[in-house]
């Protein structure tokens, strides 16, 4: 029992040390979306206000959730791009020969992608206040909560792009397809009000659409206008804890395939 957790640990801060030593990777999870938010909040402010029932919320209040759960998407890449690097460098090899299981390996890579995709959310979130939504203690305990399965679910998605993927190229190419309108496609840009219904269809589809609807009711009170028409908060964090359970087993499940065959 002694040795997997000293594996885990030993893989979650070697993630963290790697990631925070690369710092265009730091900047480029950090940055960019704050970049997102001041551009959008500035441009579309003036002239577009997301329309809810009872009322409309300015557009830079309303994006600043999505663009919370972009840093913990964004982390999430740049961090399991590790993973290819890894197996570029010999390093992955020499770990799934070790006497841990796979899971190990797994959960320790995991658990480090998703403290530094929580870890960056968390610093954006103390940015709130510009967005008009107070921040408090209690808001944050309640964010963590929220967050932390959905950049364990995200971080999970992205060990699954990467263990097949043979180079960065390759996973930057995945992410532009599939991962960004995942994010696009959660309502963090645009409310499912007033859109085609194929196109609302696929937002309630999506499972970040429910992790960003559980985030959005932590920051708000009950009955607020913003949160109105919004997912109830049992099946949000339902889905998002199944979410999470799926592309973990899936990352479970690749990593103990070694050429078709179950690694032991």
């Amino acid at each position: 029992m002694r040795r997997p957790l000293l594996a885990i640990r030993a893989l979650v801060w070697r993630e963290v040390v790697r990631f925070l030593r690369e710092r265009n990777r730091v900047a480029g999870a950090l940055l960019q979306p704050i970049m997102f938010w001041a551009l959008f909040g500035a441009g579309l402010g003036p002239s577009f206000k997301p329309p809810v029932p009872g009322g409309s919320v300015p557009y830079g209040e309303y994006f600043f959730p999505g663009v919370v759960v972009m840093i913990l998407l964004f982390t999430a890449i740049f961090s399991t791009v590790s993973l290819i690097e890894d197996r570029r460098e010999g390093f992955l090899q020499s770990v799934l020969v070790a006497p841990v299981p796979r899971s190990v390996v797994v959960l320790g890579k995991v658990l480090g992608g998703t403290i530094l995709a929580l870890a960056q959310g968390l610093v954006l979130l103390l940015f709130a206040p510009l967005a008009n939504i107070p921040l408090s203690l209690s808001l944050i305990v309640r964010s963590c909560l929220i967050l932390a399965p959905l950049a364990f679910a995200l971080t999970a998605l992205s060990f699954c792009i990467a263990w097949r993927m043979e180079s960065t190229q390759g996973f930057h190419a995945i992410m532009t397809v599939f991962l960004m309108p995942l994010w696009l496609l959660s309502g963090a840009p645009f409310p499912a009000l007033g859109v085609p219904a194929w196109l609302s269809a696929i937002i309630l589809l999506n499972p970040v659409t429910y992790g960003l609807a559980a985030f959005r009711r932590a920051l708000y009170p009950a009955g607020a206008p913003a949160v109105f028409s919004l997912p109830s908060i049992g099946l949000s964090m339902s889905v998002t804890l199944l979410f999470g359970a799926v592309t973990f087993g899936a990352a479970l499940a690749l990593a103990r395939r070694v050429g078709g065959r179950p690694a032991a």
